[in-house]
């Protein structure tokens, strides 16, 4: 048990977890959680920089993709775009907050799945919707947990947009490690961890229903519903956003998607070159911050992997676990759980937890679709509540517009308990009936 509380990996999420929960920035926590771990794993200081440097590029398309969003974003909300959207959804709800919320989390699921533009969207809809949710007084963790919801639920069971992404991923790597499973048959074993998202959701709902105040506080982009008309500038965005669609989805790049559809506003003359730089700033507000976080967790990433610690987790927690399956299956959950936050993304993930769940559950008894949920529940486990996800860095950069939705207590913590357990719970389950 000491060399598992003592692995770099344990130490160093832990440091993580507790400086964020202090309210440290989360970069400069994710910086002191990788110098913790490199330095516990005997590396000097030259390696660990050395390491973070060389993690950066396995999330630099991801980083860039951001800022060209952010920019795009913000440049929909200078058109008058968004706040007519939002005007849409304010009288289709109709001062219902449930409408409201439930509005949220259909987009959310349509982001990854209908229509592949992920967080994207958040920058844009969100912040001019903040009026409205302040009148209807709704809680922003409900909001937060929502939006959470449809990015992470849709990827885990259904093998569309970026399910197919993650499965494939999940199907690949287990065949690679000896265990073939096709694509198609991922689904078929990941349905009860959708089962455990749901009930996080419903979950979610009901504790954060009470009201909770917030104050009126006006952007420097907002426009008047009331003169707000679909004129020449509205529609040159609605193209914009058609072809920043399309050209994802052409190039499988999120930043030639991004640069299409700026390309378009200003071609079209709904955005002036005079005004790029204030559009670029106010583009780099909105998820400048985003990009930058998930440039350092990539660095944090490979620092983690640098140590060579997941494999002794793995073999000093066997030591210790014997033959019952529902020991080992509850233990590989928590260490899937350690390992995901330590490198920060559930579908990065996928490839190290395969390559020891395979032989490790083959070896004791399990069956494929065993294998198959817990791999994809240790994975997703992270994702929600993780300081440097996108799962909740996307809620927050659209819930925080105005400065009174904090990133740790109001996006993280709720979505960590809220969604983690049930799904720990429902692969615990899928691990013993499949």
């Amino acid at each position: 048990m000491l060399e598992i509380l003592t692995n770099p990996i344990t130490i160093s999420v832990i440091v993580m977890c507790v400086l964020c929960l202090l309210k440290l920035n989360v970069i400069l926590s994710l910086l002191v959680a990788a110098l913790v771990g490199g330095l516990s794993a005997g590396q000097g200081l030259d390696l660990i920089m050395k390491n973070l440097l060389a993690g950066f590029n396995s999330n630099a398309e991801n980083s860039l993709a951001y800022l060209l969003l952010g920019t795009f974003a913000a440049a929909l909300e200078y058109t008058g775009l968004a706040s007519l959207l939002a005007k849409k959804v304010t009288k289709a709800v109709k001062g219902n907050r449930s409408a409201l919320l439930a509005t949220l989390c259909i987009c959310a699921c349509i982001s990854g799945t209908l229509i592949t533009v992920h967080i994207a969207f958040i920058p844009i809809l969100v912040p001019p919707l903040l009026h409205l949710m302040n009148e209807l007084k709704i809680d922003r963790r409900a909001a937060a947990t929502a939006l959470g919801f449809g990015l992470k639920a849709m990827y885990i069971t259904i093998p569309i947009g970026y399910g197919i992404i993650f499965q494939s991923i999940i199907a690949s790597n287990m065949t690679e490690n000896g265990w073939p499973i096709a694509l198609p048959d991922v689904w078929k074993y990941n349905w009860i961890l959708g089962i455990g998202m749901i009930a996080g959701l419903i979950i979610s709902q009901y504790i954060y229903r009470k009201p909770r105040e917030y104050k009126d506080v006006s952007f420097e982009l907002d426009h008047t519903y009331d003169n707000l008309k679909m004129g020449k500038a509205q529609w040159v965005s609605v193209v914009a956003v058609i072809v920043t669609i399309i050209a994802q989805l052409w190039t499988g790049m999120m930043p030639y998607g991004a640069l299409a559809g700026l390309f378009v506003l200003i071609a079209g003359g709904a955005i002036k070159l005079s005004k790029t730089d204030f559009i670029t700033s106010e583009g780099l507000k909105l998820m400048g911050m985003i990009a930058f976080i998930m440039l350092i967790a990539g660095g944090y990433a490979n620092v983690i992997k640098s140590t060579g610690a997941v494999e002794t987790l793995i073999v000093n927690t066997l030591a210790i676990l014997g033959t019952n399956k529902a020991v080992i299956a509850f233990v590989l959950i928590l260490i899937g759980l350690i390992i995901t936050m330590g490198i920060g993304t559930s579908f990065g993930t996928v490839p190290v937890i395969a390559l020891l769940y395979v032989p490790l559950m083959k070896g004791t008894g399990f069956s494929i679709g065993a294998c198959c949920c817990l791999i994809a529940c240790a994975a997703a486990l992270g994702d929600a509540g993780f300081p440097a996800s996108d799962t909740t860095l996307g809620p927050t950069a659209g819930l925080n517009a105005d400065g009174q939705h904090d990133h740790i207590r109001d996006t993280c913590i709720p979505q960590f308990f809220c969604y983690n357990i049930p799904l720990a719970i429902a692969g615990f389950i899928g691990a013993l009936i499949f």
